[in-house]
């Protein structure tokens, strides 16, 4: 939705992680694992996508090991160490820019605040590590409630899970923004109500922020 139309009732945050708070690149896991394997790119994305390794991980249906072993069984890659894996997987994440974290940090005075991704436990132990390495609060500590879709078993753009954000929260959907870059996900949220902020480059999640809040 357009930010002109959110109202002043506007009590309750909720944010994407990837793209939204620490920027990604969802072709450099593939990339990383391709030149790993000595395997063509196009390939190993064929199979990713053939197996369905990453919904199957990010809904919470198979765990560390299992992802891990997935990897490995695929790849033909038995040798591999779980650390090869996890640092192959945690390329999709790019520098976390720090004015974010502190702007999250100013709202936290006048507003609820919530985290809802489609992640993995990888991911955010990475994100967590990377905090912490710049004095900054983890993503549980930084928000009121985190939503992972690998604990709830459910991922956007289901509207389930906007759903169990809601009740699990005591939220009013009316009094609730939603900050996404997928354009799926907005769609999903807005048709409960919620006031779904799509937030694309060049502009970031501070210049919606601005419009917003």
């Amino acid at each position: 939705m357009d930010s002109a139309t959110t109202t002043t009732t506007l009590k309750n945050l909720i944010f994407d992680l990837g793209d939204v708070i620490i920027p990604i690149d969802l072709t450099a896991p593939i990339r990383n694992f391709a030149n790993l394997a000595n395997l063509p790119e196009a390939d190993v994305a064929a199979m990713w996508k053939q197996f369905d390794i990453l919904n199957q991980y990010e809904t919470g249906l198979i765990d560390d090991d299992a992802f891990r072993n997935h990897v490995r069984k695929l790849l033909k890659s038995d040798s591999w160490a779980d650390e090869v894996i996890d640092t192959a997987w945690n390329t999709v994440l790019l520098d976390l820019p720090l004015e974010r974290i502190e702007r999250i940090k100013e709202l936290k005075q006048n507003h609820r605040l919530f985290l809802l991704s489609n992640t993995s436990p990888i991911h955010i132990r990475k994100v967590n590590y990377v905090l912490q390495t710049m004095n900054q609060p983890t993503l549980e500590e930084l928000f009121e409630r985190v939503f992972y879709s690998y604990e709830v078993r459910l991922a956007k753009p289901s509207p389930e899970i906007y759903q169990h954000v809601l009740s699990e929260a005591g939220l009013e959907a009316k009094e609730t923004a939603f900050f996404d870059d997928n354009a799926a996900n907005i769609r999903a949220a807005a048709g409960l109500g919620i006031q779904a902020v799509h937030v694309q480059p060049p502009k970031t999640i501070l210049d919606y922020l601005n419009d917003v809040v």
